[in-house]
């Protein structure tokens, strides 16, 4: 399973993009259309986090207004994402992939789309929100039908998720290399390892202590989790999505 993703500018060269998928074949509940809301009330769910996945704290009951404009991709509803703020979702991945709708989304997907989703991406889909964005994903099973996709995506005016992380870390470079404690110098050294560690705490569960996130990381990190800069930069990433959770006001609550 390919995961195809590009964030767009604007939110109908999205939305163009996404029915263009639709029209290549790829089935609609493998697509989903992620864009910037306007407003949301706030509904509480349960305390429970899936790791990897963004905590949603509360849906607006119902579709959104002009959400999916001639897009074909089932009802479309705003989420209130911590550290995003509104967001509004079109598509069943998209709701998964924020870690809402429980059984119901779970049942609506198979188990092959639930282990292809693109959560190691999400915090590159939050920052390009946060911007005013809009963002395209789909999962196709074909490799040849996700580089078709992902023309598509071009074509329509995407920007690649590769470079839209790219320039996410080069909006908290600056910031890292002052702040590093062993100095610029040392930053420069330690970069590669502090920013694997930075991104790896952007997947684990909000809050999650060391201890407990060192057995889930070190299976797909290896010996890079006993590096002090990994380390350092995973508490610096834990650090990072708590102050845009108090920036968006959805701090979740203990």
């Amino acid at each position: 399973m390919h995961s195809v993703a590009g964030v767009f500018a604007r939110r109908g060269d999205a939305e163009r993009g996404a029915a263009g998928l639709v029209e290549l074949g790829i089935p609609r509940d493998r697509v989903t259309l992620l864009a910037p809301g306007i407003e949301a009330r706030r509904i509480p769910t349960d305390e429970g986090e899936a790791p990897g996945m963004g905590a949603t704290l509360g849906a607006v009951v119902g579709g959104a207004s002009g959400a999916a404009v001639g897009l074909p991709l089932g009802a479309a509803v705003t989420l209130l994402v911590p550290g995003v703020g509104a967001v509004i979702v079109a598509g069943v991945i998209g709701a998964a992939l924020l870690g809402v709708g429980g059984a119901t989304v779970g049942a609506a997907l198979e188990a092959s789309l639930v282990t292809g989703l693109p959560r190691d991406e999400l915090f590159v889909y939050e920052d390009a929100l946060r911007r005013g964005h809009a963002v395209v994903v789909a999962l196709v099973d074909a490799d040849d039908l996700a580089t078709r996709a992902r023309q598509i995506l071009a074509t329509s005016g995407a920007e690649s998720i590769d470079v839209a992380r790219e320039r996410w870390w080069l909006g908290l470079r600056r910031a890292e290399r002052e702040g590093y404690p062993a100095g610029a110098p040392a930053f420069e050294r330690d970069e590669t390892l502090y920013r694997r560690g930075f991104e790896a705490a952007l997947g684990a569960a909000r809050g999650q202590a060391w201890a407990e996130a060192e057995p889930e990381l070190r299976p797909r990190h290896g010996a890079d989790v006993d590096g002090p800069a990994f380390r350092h930069g995973w508490e610096r990433g834990q650090a990072y999505r708590s102050e845009l959770d108090m920036r968006t006001g959805l701090k979740k609550s203990a």
